[in-house]
């Protein structure tokens, strides 16, 4: 494995990424948590629009991932290297920081911090959520995604193979707690203990803000009961999906999601108004 993820080339990276996407959105046609309203593929059309552009930055700026992770791993600098672990806890325990700063962290402060949930905000304005939801970001915060993991890199000693392996696993995970797929209640309450399930993970895109701002995480969810972010709801069909002053059909069009963070929400509000009166 080690060799693997150490020389993987970017075809099978990209290999990994779309065959998630198609088994999972197979099996959403086959066992859906809810019916789809509107256009799914039109709707899956703007979703991947995101999904390349958040592709396009990540192999923009892969220099500065391959560069932090070949520089701790030379120097042996990060705090996973101040004891000499055997390769299968450094494993896990990059895995766990890598999560928690490089996802669960980062996402919380774009929850917390008014100018980046500007650019966040697009990812919670998709009002059907499904696999393709799972990496529609705005180019931005796309940016802040990677600076995050960078910082992860550097302060906990990650080397390039355990990186990509993450991030295999990570947009794999984020795709799957997206999915519009109907699990037995037992088996999502089952993983929700140990990783992200779909059930847990929709409660996050609620419109209901104290909802909104739960559930953080993308694969371990012990984070969001560690920091008590969890929320767990009876019944996730009863949540209605996105930002109330967002549910205009012109926000499922790409050049108006894309100039979003730059709208005044005051004013916006005020158009929504004045459409209902």
């Amino acid at each position: 494995m080690v060799s693997f993820f150490e020389h993987i080339p970017p075809v099978y990276r990209t290999a990994i990424l779309v065959g998630g996407l198609l088994l999972l959105w197979m099996i959403e046609g086959i066992i859906p948590r809810f019916q789809f309203h509107g256009n799914r593929y039109r709707h899956a059309g703007a979703n991947l629009f995101f999904t390349l552009t958040t592709t396009i930055v990540n192999t923009g700026l892969a220099f500065l991932i391959i560069r932090a992770s070949r520089f701790t791993t030379g120097n042996h600098f990060g705090l996973l290297y101040l004891v000499r672990l055997p390769l299968w806890l450094h494993t896990v325990l990059a895995l766990l920081m890598l999560d928690l700063i490089g996802t669960w962290l980062i996402h919380w402060v774009q929850h917390q911090v008014g100018w980046m949930w500007q650019f966040h905000k697009i990812h919670h304005i998709d009002t059907q959520i499904d696999a393709t939801t799972a990496l529609r970001h705005h180019p931005v915060e796309s940016l802040f995604r990677v600076i995050a993991l960078v910082v992860a890199i550097l302060t906990m000693g990650v080397p390039f193979w355990m990186v990509m392996f993450y991030q295999s696993l990570s947009a794999f995970m984020s795709q799957f707690n997206h999915a519009n797929i109907h699990l037995p209640k037992w088996l999502d309450n089952t993983l929700s203990w140990i990783i992200v399930s779909p059930d847990m993970h929709k409660v996050h895109h609620s419109h209901y803000q104290p909802e909104t701002d739960a559930n953080y995480a993308n694969i371990f969810s012990l984070w969001d009961r560690l920091f008590r972010t969890f929320v767990k709801v009876p019944d996730t069909l009863a949540i209605h999906y996105g930002l109330d002053e967002y549910q205009d059909n012109r926000y499922r069009e790409i050049g108006v999601l894309l100039k979003v963070p730059w709208e005044q929400a005051s004013g916006i509000r005020e158009n929504v108004n004045s459409q209902q009166q």
